[in-house]
């Protein structure tokens, strides 16, 4: 993902995007946190955080509540050294029943022009259950699905 570099183009920021979300996808925070420079300045919601120490920490906690987590990115919009990406992903609450829930929601990130990493990263998240009291129904992202894809409809841009 560091060889994409900035000034982007349409093509290079869609592979940004999409090697992102095959990288979170893994769930593996010390390899995704390779995709951010050491002091990458980050707000996930209300966390804010600094640095590459506390993104492991912060994915670590995440991963360990947010099970059978599936993710998609889609490209938003890019300008040379910026992307801002819509995002839907889902899981299953470990510290709530187990129950399905899917965020879906905007991130804008500001790469380091010489590495390629991502130097900041703003998410804003929306949550919201899964079927009658998250029972899973209605999931887009099931087993055996390719997460790129599934239609998402317009009313849930």
């Amino acid at each position: 993902m560091a060889n994409l570099k900035p000034p982007f183009t349409q093509e290079t920021a869609q592979q940004k995007v999409k090697a992102a979300q095959d990288m979170w996808n893994t769930q593996d925070p010390t390899q995704v946190a390779r995709g951010y420079t050491a002091t990458c300045i980050w707000r996930n919601r209300d966390t804010f955080l600094t640095g590459a120490e506390a993104i492991v920490a912060f994915l670590t906690a995440k991963w360990k509540r947010e099970r059978n987590y599936r993710l998609r990115k889609e490209l938003f919009a890019f300008q040379d050294d910026r992307i801002a990406v819509q995002f839907w992903y889902e899981c299953q609450d470990a510290e709530n029943e187990m129950r399905w829930k899917r965020c879906y929601g905007l991130e804008d990130w500001t790469f380091d022009r010489e590495t390629g990493k991502m130097r900041k990263r703003m998410m804003s998240g929306n949550d919201v259950l899964i079927g009658p009291d998250g029972n899973g129904e209605g999931r887009w992202f099931t087993d055996g699905v390719d997460v790129n894809d599934v239609p998402i409809s317009e009313q849930h841009w």
